[in-house]
């Protein structure tokens, strides 16, 4: 017989810092799951990522109070900042352009983000993320 699934935690967490302070401590606390064996999986899976990365994390908690979690890839704001070589998007990105990104680089971002995009091909993922640069306020280059 399956375990019986009581819910799901999303959080966001840099590789290889989980600590059980908040926000993940009182997370899985309040569930009553094991926050040790948690930080400790979740350490030794994102080691081998650049520390620092943010990696969304989906936790799916069963009645037996056992657990297991997805890492999912680096939002693409993340990948865009890092390719512009910038710190933070504009505060008005209609009307501020602060940096570029050519195509070429918002297609190694789509292959590398390929397995969490609603897209069935490159193409249309390049798309998504030239979309995400424009929102950002980053100017898209071919």
């Amino acid at each position: 017989m399956a375990k019986k699934i009581l819910g799901q935690i999303k959080l966001e967490i840099m590789s290889g810092e989980a600590k059980p302070a908040p926000p993940i401590g009182p997370a899985l606390g309040q569930r009553g799951l094991n926050i040790m064996e948690f930080c400790k999986g979740f350490n030794a899976k994102t080691q081998e990522m650049e520390k620092g990365t943010p990696c969304p994390t989906v936790i799916t908690y069963y009645q037996d109070k056992s657990f297991t979690f997805e890492i999912k890839t680096a939002p693409a704001s993340y990948y865009l900042k890092k390719a512009a070589g910038v710190s933070k998007g504009a505060t008005k990105p209609s009307r501020d352009k602060f940096g570029s990104v050519t195509m070429a680089q918002c297609r190694e971002i789509a292959q590398k983000k390929m397995v969490d995009l609603n897209a069935t091909d490159l193409e249309q993922a390049t798309k998504i993320i030239a979309g995400s640069a424009r929102s950002m306020g980053l100017e898209v280059k071919d």
